[in-house]
């Protein structure tokens, strides 16, 4: 084995004071990262390292004619210059055992920002410049761009061998002529969802190291170490053995680590040159070298009787995957099973589709293909409200699901789903003051001055989310966790070690609150997460809290039922339980500490948690158990907005959210501002623009996000509705507050600019100023 980088790489991690399950303990990497202290992928450090870099595709779409690496390893300094033909494995990678994505491009270059060859050099600089001296011979083609053509003619325009459609999946439930015939309405739009990027403020980096046994040492930023070994060793030609893998600091996810990186190119520029390896990307490279949200165009018709009530749904979503599959076959399923919202429709027909573009690659990100059925279901909602003169909360309550409910894939809600009376919660949250327009920081526009209050109008608007929670459609999903009890310095302390990745979401902390609860105890350590237990899945799908933290409760419970095996044997008695770290009888007679029965032994407990079993969905219905459990979200918006000159503040963003269990109230509490404030950017700001598939603004410049002043104020209901299924009744919490916000946020724009009159058409976000004075 290698020795570790030189760096402050976080290592075990002991959580502070005490704190279970309910409560809000420190989280112990909060400190550090507040004041900087917190060891990133992007500060590792090791004597001898040398640079990596990456030259990318300016171009689309184009064919390598030729490749000249001579002029670049001229320069003094450089170590390797690699190429695809340098691959010493597998040469295409990909999630889901799609492998259709190149390591380095084979010929042909599909989006703009597709790796081309790798430079390993002394310096960072050299490495750049070396990046530029590579000459390159290229065909210039025309490319693809446009997702609805391709769904016209997948076999003519095609981006790949496999064609133009990753997966189409519909959803087929009644018959919508009978539908229409019952409408007293029917209203129709097309709806339109902009590339949304994870923005996560670390960059892709990490470092990998030679070993002295010829394998490697991988010390990376990532969702899922066990899916990131399963594409990397193919490609490298080493076998599992060889590769090992140790969690590096992560600077936020949201989707984008999925995928792979840098993790191959440095693993290549390692073996080659025998050194280790850092590579980091700069803030543009980023851009390109993570996928984004899928953009969409959606078409939506819906006929509703004279109360209210939906009578059909006709729905055809469009989801533009970019040049691989990464999770398109994944994101088109949701966006299908969830197409038409937490509402009770009689007759549906969806038609949801993901196709291959020469638009930069699309995967995973936070809500995964339901934000973006979310905004265009919620925006009927309120569509069908206008048409019937009805109130848009009351449409909603009317249509909402319910325990019991079937879904449009047929799948039954077998949890609470209490979505009228949220709907009546958030409604009863007081509405905010009006803001005091001589601080133009109130305003919108804000400290830009654009405004002085005059053409300033205020709306409101509400937004349902529902969302998958876990991994669906027959995927094997499951965690494992190991916990090691044993006395140190005279307490008890338990290890708890699992792959599971920190990415800022607050798990290590939540591991730490369960084995304390579990084993009632005050000392927990984390291990870093490594491959040195078995794999714990994505840190996605909102899954971790409940497969991980399930493995660690189920563990725990393994270990405690061990210690009282201990005990038994040491004639404690046979009716006694552990509470409060005290071995008790069932009078409640304190018989023994941990400390006495563990004495000098070590238990320790590896277990398995898998969830529900679910179905893949029909290929020609779209029937089935997809999903494993299910959550709500509902937020109220308030805006005010200038309707004159477009701008929009947002001034209060409300929200009342299922979580079946709170385990941590404050972690809680910054998820759903966090995933509202990611639903705000979508509505208002967030957008990679595109040209002819080149990126037009790959900066923080001119990729805008929301900042503190962006964000309004937040008053939270949160409902502790139990899912019998699920461990301590949790569900996932993260991802459902990206959906409900946005479309409330529209919804509140639409309100006011429907107080100034005139043809209120805003069908996309995110809403641009001319898409406001145009409605106004």
């Amino acid at each position: 084995m290698t020795a570790a980088p030189t760096t402050r790489f976080p290592g075990e991690i002991a959580a502070p004071g005490k704190g279970g399950i309910g409560e809000s303990p420190l989280r112990p990497d909060g400190t550090l990262k507040v004041k900087g202290e917190f060891a990133y992928s992007s500060d590792l450090w090791m004597d001898g390292m040398l640079w990596g870099a990456t030259l990318r595709s300016p171009h689309p779409r184009a064919n390598i004619r030729s490749i000249n690496i001579a002029p670049a390893l001229a320069i003094a300094g450089v170590h390797a210059v690699l190429t695809e033909q340098d691959v010493p494995g597998r040469k295409k990678y990909g999630l889901d055992h799609t492998w259709d994505q190149p390591v380095l491009a084979i010929g042909e270059v599909r989006h703009q920002g597709e790796p081309i060859a790798l430079v390993a050099a002394d310096h960072p600089e050299i490495a750049r410049r070396a990046l530029s001296a590579i000459e390159i011979d290229w065909e210039v083609l025309e490319p693809i761009t446009d997702p609805m053509a391709v769904v016209s003619a997948p076999k003519r325009l095609k981006v790949q061998e496999r064609g133009g459609i990753a997966r189409h999946q519909p959803v087929r439930v009644g018959d919508i002529t009978v539908g229409r015939a019952m409408a007293t309405v029917v209203v129709t739009e097309e709806y339109e969802v902009g590339i949304q990027d994870q923005a996560f403020l670390g960059p892709e980096s990490g470092m990998v190291i030679p070993a002295e046994d010829g394998g490697l040492e991988f010390y990376v930023a990532t969702q899922w170490m066990h899916n990131d070994l399963s594409q990397i060793g193919p490609c490298l030609g080493l076998a599992d053995d060889q590769i090992r893998m140790t969690m590096a600091g992560v600077g936020g996810a949201f989707g984008g680590r999925e995928d792979l990186s840098m993790q191959i190119h440095a693993g290549m520029l390692a073996m080659r040159t025998g050194k280790p390896i850092k590579m980091v990307y700069n803030r543009e490279e980023s851009f390109f070298g993570h996928v984004h949200r899928h953009p969409a165009k959606m078409l939506y018709e819906y006929g509703a009787n004279a109360a209210g009530k939906l009578t059909y749904a006709k729905v055809v979503i469009v989801l533009d995957g970019g040049a691989y599959t990464s999770a398109t076959l994944n994101v088109t399923g949701n966006a299908s099973s969830l197409a038409v919202g937490p509402y009770e429709i009689p007759h549906i027909e969806i038609d949801a589709y993901g196709v291959y573009t020469n638009n930069p690659p699309c995967g995973a990100m936070r809500g995964f293909g339901a934000v973006q059925a979310c905004f265009a279901h919620e925006s009927m909602m309120d569509k069908v409200a206008e048409a019937l003169e009805l109130d848009p909360v009351h449409v909603r309550q009317i249509n909402a699901v319910s325990q019991g409910s079937k879904l449009a894939t047929g799948q039954v809600v077998h949890a609470p789903a209490p979505l009228a009376e949220m709907l009546d919660q958030v409604r009863a949250i007081p509405l905010p003051e009006a803001l005091d327009a001589s601080d133009i920081r109130n305003l919108p526009g804000g400290a830009s001055q654009t405004t002085h209050g005059e053409g300033v109008v205020r709306g409101i608007g509400y937004g349902v989310g529902i969302k998958n929670i876990c991994f669906s459609e027959d995927f094997d999903d499951f965690s494992t966790a190991r916990v090691r009890l044993e006395v140190i310095g005279g307490e008890p302390v338990a290890l708890v070690h699992t792959a599971a990745a920190e990415v800022g979401q607050g798990l290590v902390t939540v591991e730490a609150q369960i084995a304390r609860t579990e084993l009632g105890i005050e000392r927990v350590v984390i291990h870093p997460a490594d491959l040195g237990v078995g794999d714990a899945g994505s840190s996605s799908a909102s899954r971790q809290t409940y497969m991980t933290g399930g493995a660690v409760k189920t563990a725990c419970e393994a270990v405690r039922a061990r210690l009282l095996e201990l005990a038994v044997a040491q004639g404690y008695g046979t009716a006694i339980q552990l509470i409060g770290g005290k071995v008790v009888s069932e009078t409640g007679e304190v018989l023994a500490a941990i400390v006495d029965v563990l004495n000098e032994g070590v238990i320790e407990e590896t277990r398995e948690y898998h969830h529900l079993p679910t179905t893949g969905m029909d290929p020609v219905t779209g029937q089935g158990n997809s999903h494993t459990q299910l959550a709500l979200c509902v937020h109220r918006a308030v805006v005010d907005v200038d309707t004159e000159l477009g701008l929009v503040k947002v001034v209060a963003l409300d929200a009342v959210q299922d979580v079946g269990k709170i385990m941590n109230r404050l972690s809680l509490e910054g998820q759903i501002h966090g995933g509202s404030a990611q639903g705000l950017g979508l509505a208002v700001m967030e957008e990679i623009q595109l040209e002819n598939g080149k990126v037009l603004n790959p900066s923080f410049t001119d990729y805008l996000i929301p900042t503190i002043l962006d964000m309004p104020p937040q008053k939270l209901e949160i409902l502790e509705n139990a899912d019998p299924h699920a461990p301590y009744g949790l569900r996932g919490a993260g991802e459902p507050p990206t959906l409900s916000s946005t479309p409330a946020i529209a919804s509140a724009i639409r309100d006011a600019c429907r107080s100034q009159g005139g043809n209120v058409h805003i069908n996309r976000v995110p809403v641009r100023p001319e898409d406001i004075i145009r409605s106004s």
